[in-house]
Parts: structure tokens; sequence; C-alpha cells
């Protein structure tokens, strides 16, 4: 994979994505998909995450995140932002 073949989004996830294990499996499926990047709760209610890697793979990361049982996505908010050195993902 090159550098240019890398892109990083950031995501605010609006809905019913507090208190339903969200941020468990974004964690998950980073993992297993290879993204790297964080996620967290914000105060509004709302979820945000950074998340790199190829377009295929973080679109299977949103997928693996809407099939989380209580998980009720109503909209995404999101941004392109500039690639960085990372490993792994987190959450906060």
């Amino acid at each position: 994979m090159t550098e240019r073949s890398l892109i990083r989004l950031r995501i605010t996830f609006h809905g019913f994505v507090q208190g339903v294990g969200f941020r468990w499996h974004a964690r998950q499926a980073a993992a297993m998909t290879g993204c790297t990047g964080w996620c967290r709760n914000e105060w509004d209610g709302t979820v945000v995450m950074e998340i790199q890697g190829t377009e295929e793979q973080i679109d299977q990361t949103v997928r693996a995140i809407e099939r989380g049982r209580f998980i009720e996505i109503d909209r995404m908010d999101i941004e392109t932002i500039p690639v960085i050195g990372e490993r792994g993902f987190r959450t906060e």
C-alpha cells in the first residue's frame, strides 16, 4: 500500500451512538480491516472518529460498525483531513 492510496477521514456520527458499544465495535472493526485512528464520545451525544486507511478499508469498517446490535446511525458528517503516521486504533 502506498502513502497515496491512504486517506484519512474525520467522521461525526449522529444518532443512537453512545452507550451502545459503538467505540468497541469501531476498535474491533478497524483492527480487522487494518485501519488506524481513534474515536471518542462528544458532549453533544455524537461520536467523532478519525480513521485512516484505503477507501475500501474505511468503508468496510463503517459497515461493520453499522451492524452493531444497538447502534443506530442517523447521519454522518465526513471531512477529508491530512494523512498522518500512526499505528493502531484507539478509543478515548
